[in-house]
């Protein structure tokens, strides 16, 4: 038997994005939208003296799973890079594809297992990583 699409853990994470506001003095915004669903996520970031992030904001108007792997991403995003960011991004998107058989090394990511076979559902599972490393590449530009 498989998976179901939600899960008590993706439910869970969905709702944390409530946790999460934008960033007043962002050095670095990226939005992105998925074309299939709607689903729409915002990413502010703030760059540490190492260009790693220091601080992200968040808005997700998404469905379920685009919630969760925002909150994913958010929670985890402290101190990574923009290689760190854009590794997970392209794992999780290969993943997803069953292009490898784990979704590499940022925390959680494992939950989306049951979307594997849901196409339509994966642009939405990758935005807060498109627009996190899209807001990180513009920070670093200033």
């Amino acid at each position: 038997m498989s998976e179901p699409l939600y899960n008590s853990e993706i439910l869970r994470l969905a709702t944390a994005t409530a946790g999460f506001a934008r960033l007043s003095e962002a050095g670095g915004t990226a939005e992105k939208r998925s074309p299939v669903c709607g689903s729409r996520v915002t990413v502010d970031v703030i760059l540490d003296h190492a260009r790693a992030v220091a601080s992200v904001g968040i808005e997700a108007r998404a469905c379920a799973l685009g919630q969760a792997a925002t909150a994913l991403m958010a929670e985890n995003a402290t101190g990574k890079t923009l290689a760190e960011i854009e590794s997970a991004r392209d794992g999780l998107s290969a993943y997803l594809a069953g292009d490898r058989e784990d979704p590499g090394s940022w925390p959680g990511l494992e939950i989306f297992a049951p979307a594997r076979k849901h196409r339509a559902r994966h642009a939405s599972i990758l935005l807060a990583f498109e627009a996190a490393a899209e807001a990180v590449q513009l920070a670093q530009s200033k």
